[in-house]
Formats: C-alpha cells, structure tokens, sequence
C-alpha cells in the first residue's frame, strides 16, 4: 500500500479519544497508532517511541525547519507537538492504516492536507465540567496545569464543526461501538 487511509481522533484533553483510540487498536489489526513527537516531559510510565517520540524544543524546531512534519502545533506556550511526516510512511509501507490521537488543531491540518484519504472525528465531551473531572482524576497534571487545559479546551469545543464527525462521549461502551462502526465503514469504502 503505497498510501493508506488516515484516521483521525481530535478532542479536548480528556474527552476519552485516548481510550477510544486503543479500544480501536484491539479491534482492528489493519491499524496503527501513529507515535506524535512532542517537546513535554515524559509523565508517569511513558515510554519514548511508544507513546511519544520524546525530543528537545530545539531538535523539533530543526525538522520543522527541515519541512519532517505533516503538521505540529505549539499546543501549549513552549510545548510542542507535531506528527512527522516518516511516521505515516512507516505504517503505508507495513500495509496498515493510520489512526491518529491529536490536539485539536493538528486534527483539521491534517484532515485539510489528507483530505478525502483522511476521516476526521471529534470526540465530544458530555461537558466541560466532567472534563475537569476527568483531568483531575488522572492526577498528572497541576491544578494550574488544569485550569490551562480547561481553557483551552473551551475554545476547542468551537471547532467541532470542522471534523467529518462529531462522536459523543457520554458513555465510553457506547462511544467506543460507534467508532467501530465509523471506522470499519471507512476503511472498507
């Protein structure tokens, strides 16, 4: 398969898209998870090029200068993120499909790039409340580190609109079915 189909999971941080994203992996073995890089720290038992490609600030602005990245966005002020354009090239040349787990704006640039090969879905959550819920559970970030999050992420519910599907997430069973179904859809047409 010289180009595969993308799939792409946008939404504010803690919506579910992660979890979603790998119920999808168990499901579906024509997939792969494409690794992003970023500039943040490590958090808890992450593992570099399997979670994150883990690189300096400066290491990743020398391949953006170098053009390496299908898209990147400075998420947070410092921290960046970015998905390298060999990463997709490595999951087309073992024959696979690439599902994406991506910050909002990397969502619609690669939607925008990919365009009919691409199929882009934005996880919703029920409120922004229980996304503050959500985040303080995790009990990785700081309560400042929350508040930044919670930010942004009311500013990201704006740009739902701009994905091919908007999936609830109200119920993580029943939003996990409804991605099997949109995805399987999907890579079968």
């Amino acid at each position: 398969m010289n180009s595969g189909k993308l799939i792409i999971f946008s939404a504010p941080s803690g919506a579910g898209k992660t979890t979603i994203v790998r119920h999808l992996l168990a499901k579906f073995p024509s997939l792969s998870f494409s690794i992003s890089a970023t500039t943040r720290a490590k958090r808890g038992a992450e593992v570099d090029g399997h979670d994150y490609y883990f690189i300096s600030k400066e290491d990743f602005l020398h391949k953006v200068a170098k053009h390496e990245f299908a898209e990147f966005e400075e998420v947070y002020a410092g921290t960046y993120y970015g998905t390298l354009k060999n990463e997709i090239e490595r999951i087309w040349a073992a024959d696979k499909h690439v599902v994406f787990d991506l910050d909002v704006q990397g969502g619609i640039r690669l939607k925008k790039k990919y365009n009919e090969n691409a199929l882009s879905i934005f996880v919703m959550p029920p409120s922004v409340e229980v996304l503050a819920e959500r985040l303080s559970d995790r009990a990785t970030d700081t309560p400042e580190k929350i508040a930044e999050r919670i930010n942004k992420a009311k500013h990201e519910l704006s740009f739902s609109s701009e994905f091919d599907i908007i999936l609830p997430n109200d119920d993580l069973s029943v939003a996990c079915a409804a991605a099997e179904k949109i995805v399987a859809d999907f890579i079968n047409s």
